[in-house]
């Protein structure tokens, strides 16, 4: 009888004859299932890190990082705006972790921030570097371990990630009303039910100088118009929500919040830049319109006093570039304590989305993820990573029940796209 066989025998027979009876011979199935997914080239204690390797598209700002082991089991991970020029760093990080034990996550997360104190480990390239790091080691873990990362994590609050789409209806394209009108329309019938339009243009010809953030009244009308057609197109039962990148100053946050009051959007995100909360919170407080900010947060630390004071209504760190997965899930259970929705920024490739998945399940304040526009329209999305079964599906993505993340990168497909000038995964 071969090994495999005799230990199954082995297995149903114990667990059976333990219960006295057979109305319970398939008690301890699961468990059985669980042990045989468990890759057994040797125990899990022997793994260990050989290498690190990694690959870059979108002219750097997009870092895919894969992390070897001794036992032919590796991790994906991806990092986003904050990677260009960061080939070195990954290299470096992963002399730090190399011969080391995978399992231990946190630990090595703290090895290498730790190390890092003097090299920019708070925020910044430095992070968003570690960020990718960290996913690729949940990722091998699961795999190792034969477990999807939300169980690593400690389990599930729910099997679907509800997200929203981000219409993309860039500055450069001054779009008109009809065209958030129809941009509305064609998400809501490609079956979300949640929106995001960008606010911003710097090309506005109402815009008066190009480096004074006080919106003019004819910008302020032409977001007005703009939104009140989104409105108006797709009623009362979509949420929708709206993004300033940080471009403006506070009277302006305070004006386009209060003027957007009676078109009840979900939320107004980052009228200002990230830094100041003091002033945040003073937008917050001068309407009812949700205000939104994170994205260029980085650790909890950063969050931290946003949470203290109520300077937001709901945090959205971006998780491919904040620290990790296992930093975003402190940063949710961080902003729980102030009963603070948690609606992670997400600019990623499907792994990206799918390790965002993984802490959105795992943490009971999620509120929605977001959710790209081009995955839809750029082939580049679907040949760079491969998954099984829809993307998403009527404004919900099903959590990966496979080991690690779930989604893998297909280095083949990403070779097309690679950064010029920059190694790809050597």
């Amino acid at each position: 009888m071969k090994l495999e066989s005799r230990r199954k025998f082995i297995t149903k027979s114990a667990i059976t004859a333990a219960l006295g009876f057979t109305g319970f011979s398939n008690f301890g199935m699961g468990l059985e299932t669980a042990v045989d997914r468990t890759p057994r080239s040797s125990a899990p204690s022997d793994l260990k890190i050989t290498d690190i390797k990694c690959g870059y598209i979108r002219n750097g700002h997009s870092l895919f990082v894969k992390i070897h082991t001794n036992q032919g089991i590796w991790g994906c991970g991806e990092g986003v705006d904050a990677t260009p020029g960061t080939y070195h760093l990954v290299k470096m990080f992963g002399e730090r972790i190399k011969g080391k034990s995978p399992l231990n996550v946190h630990r090595l997360f703290e090895d290498i921030r730790r190390s890092g104190f003097f090299e920019g480990a708070q925020s910044g390239m430095f992070v968003a570097v570690l960020t990718a790091v960290e996913s690729a080691l949940w990722d091998l873990v699961g795999k190792a371990l034969g477990l999807p990362v939300y169980q690593l994590l400690g389990g599930k609050f729910r099997d679907k990630i509800r997200v929203y789409c981000d219409t993309a209806l860039y500055q450069n394209k001054l779009p008109t009303p009809k065209d958030f009108a129809d941009a509305a329309l064609e998400a809501k019938k490609m079956g979300f039910n949640a929106i995001k339009f960008d606010l911003d243009q710097r090309n506005d010809p109402n815009k008066y100088d190009l480096y004074n953030w006080t919106a003019s009244p004819g910008e302020l009308q032409r977001m007005v118009d703009q939104v009140t057609a989104a409105r108006a197109a797709v009623g009362p039962s979509v949420d929708i929500c709206l993004d300033m990148h940080g471009r403006y100053d506070a009277p302006t946050g305070q004006a386009v919040a209060k003027r957007m009051e009676h078109l009840n959007l979900m939320w107004l995100e980052e009228p200002i830049p990230a830094e100041n909360a003091e002033a945040y919170k003073l937008i917050t407080e001068s309407t009812s319109t949700p205000i939104c900010a994170g994205e260029n947060h980085y650790l909890a630390h950063g969050f931290r006093r946003m949470l203290e004071i109520g300077a937001v209504d709901i945090i959205m760190p971006d998780l491919q570039k904040a620290g990790g997965l296992g930093e975003a899930q402190r940063i949710a259970n961080l902003a729980n304590l102030y009963y603070v929705p948690f609606a992670p920024h997400m600019v990623a490739s499907f792994l990206g989305a799918m390790a965002s998945c993984h802490v959105c399940a795992s943490v009971p304040n999620f509120m929605i993820l977001e959710w790209q526009i081009y995955f839809h329209k750029d082939p580049m999305f679907k040949e760079i990573v491969t998954f099984d079964g829809p993307m998403v599906e009527n404004s919900f993505i099903t959590l990966s029940e496979k080991p690690g993340i779930g989604v893998e990168i297909n280095e083949e497909g990403m070779r097309k796209y690679a950064t010029p000038g920059v190694p790809f995964f050597e």
